[in-house]
């Protein structure tokens, strides 16, 4: 998959971002992303809750977890 500019997105794809585990719900809500890609660690709620929030809401869309953690006992 090619890249476009420069500018770090996949050619043909909209990037979205959030800081914080309530604006990725937020946006999950408002702007019904095809994948969301999810930090472990965020501030506010974990991307383990966030997944859960959004499941609950029958929510469906693909996660992707990405984390800094090292070890099983992080």
């Amino acid at each position: 998959m090619g890249s476009s500019s420069g500018s770090g997105q996949p050619a043909g794809c909209a990037v979205i971002s959030g800081a914080s585990g309530k604006e990725a719900l937020q946006r999950a809500l408002t702007d019904h992303p095809d994948l969301i890609v999810l930090d472990v660690m965020l501030p506010d709620i974990d991307g383990f809750e966030v997944c859960r929030r959004l499941r609950a809401q029958a929510n469906d869309v693909p996660v992707i977890f990405l984390t800094a953690r090292d070890t099983t006992s992080d």
